[in-house]
């Protein structure tokens, strides 16, 4: 192989050298100082000074807005007597049954003006009420139609729940308009079809707030906000963190749910609950030469999935960033691309890997990962000064072919 004329080796080698040494990323917030969306955003301290005083919970605290619902009223708080029990909704498949009259008995469904069309009666308002309300009208109809001297025994039952459409806005990672409830067709269970009565869990306020993402660790979940026919409800959703069995409201078609934001990163709300984030898909790159595609690459269709509440560090441990031989491993960064769901302001921060395994303040540092986080491994020293030397040496062939 034969070198280059006139010291043009040396003059590579150096540039290079200085191509690979880049400053660190640049960020509109003030992310060096504890002023991003988490604390642990911010820089390490080089001198470690403060190692061991772990201060990102305190940072993230003192933007805290006092929670709307108060301090106390936790978990199975009081919920308007409006929206407990079930509520019927549009589409919704009611059995009504009276006496022993078989006019007025059989299957009905409440129509898209939310009534149910009983023959002969004026039409009986459904859409949100609950069972007995409707019993009660239909009694008075009846009587009112002359079809009954006296109030005869009724039965209204929900025979099938159908799915509704609801509004999910506020503090949740994809707010937008969700269907939940009603269950596919290769799902059903004829026994329970057969049955008289029906019930569901998936029309509730949990499923709405999971399908519209899962809530943000900012949300406010003492006042989470239910409108409903032109009234406006406050749940108190915190005890779903707490292992408590809150009142969990069921909805109907045309509700819209907001949830407001405290405007601070709370760490207790990161973690897998029934109204977090089903998971966090990551999108990774750790190759040292760039590849074509994912096949070659060996990272497969799918991104990588970690659990909600997962962090930094745990992060690159899983997507094989970190270990291997010490004398060729050690000094490996990673960039962590992420954006703030509040200003929707994209987010870089990097990190050298091996000083923050060895930190003991190392929380302080080390953030959580949010739903569509990317990382971005880079190779140890001693492997790019491998590879610089592989490049050279393709340029030294080069040069000595074109010679």
């Amino acid at each position: 192989m034969m070198p280059f004329k006139n010291g043009s080796c040396l003059l590579a080698v150096v540039a290079l050298t200085s191509c690979a040494t880049y400053d660190t990323p640049d960020n509109i917030a003030a992310i060096g100082t504890g002023e991003g969306y988490q604390a642990q955003y911010r820089t390490p301290d080089v001198s470690r000074a403060n190692a061991g005083f772990l201060r990102s919970s305190e940072i993230n605290a003192s933007r805290c807005k006092p929670p709307r619902g108060g301090s106390g009223g936790k978990g199975t708080g009081a919920v308007a007597y409006a929206l407990r029990g079930e509520r019927l909704s549009r589409n919704d498949l009611v059995d009504i049954r009276i006496g022993d009259d078989d006019t007025f008995n059989g299957n009905y469904v409440v129509s898209r003006d939310g009534t149910l069309k009983l023959p002969f009666l004026s039409p009986v308002r459904a859409q949100g009420r609950s069972t007995d309300e409707i019993e009660s009208d239909i009694a008075q109809e009846l009587l009112a139609g002359d079809f009954f001297v006296d109030a005869p025994r009724i039965s209204v039952r929900v025979a099938d729940f159908a799915s509704v459409l609801v509004g999910v806005s506020g503090a949740v990672f994809e707010p937008h308009a969700v269907e939940i409830g009603g269950i596919q067709g290769d799902q059903v269970d004829s026994l329970r079809q057969a049955a008289l009565g029906a019930s569901t869990e998936g029309r509730n306020l949990s499923v709405a707030l999971r399908a519209a993402g899962g809530v943000r660790p900012d949300a406010d979940l003492s006042a989470v906000q239910l409108r409903r026919g032109g009234t406006l409800y406050e749940v108190d959703m915190r005890g779903v963190l707490e292992g408590r069995n809150v009142t969990d409201v069921m909805l109907i078609a045309g509700d819209e749910i907001d949830v407001p934001s405290r405007g601070c990163f709370q760490e207790d709300l990161m973690q897998p609950s029934p109204i977090s984030p089903p998971g966090v898909s990551l999108y990774l790159s750790n190759l040292t030469q760039p590849a074509a595609g994912n096949a070659i690459a060996a990272v497969g269709q799918e991104v990588r999935q970690v659990p909600y509440g997962t962090r930094y560090l745990q992060a690159v441990i899983d997507t094989n960033c970190v270990g291997g031989a010490r004398s060729t491993s050690a000094d490996r960064s990673s960039v962590l691309v992420s954006r703030d769901p509040v200003t929707d302001v994209s987010i870089v921060i990097e990190r050298n890997i091996e000083d923050l395994l060895r930190r003991a303040d190392r929380d302080d540092f080390d953030p959580y990962l949010l739903p569509d986080d990317a990382l971005v491994c880079y190779d140890s020293t001693v492997t790019n000064i491998a590879e610089l030397g592989r490049v050279l040496g393709l340029a030294a062939v080069v040069a000595a072919v074109v010679k």
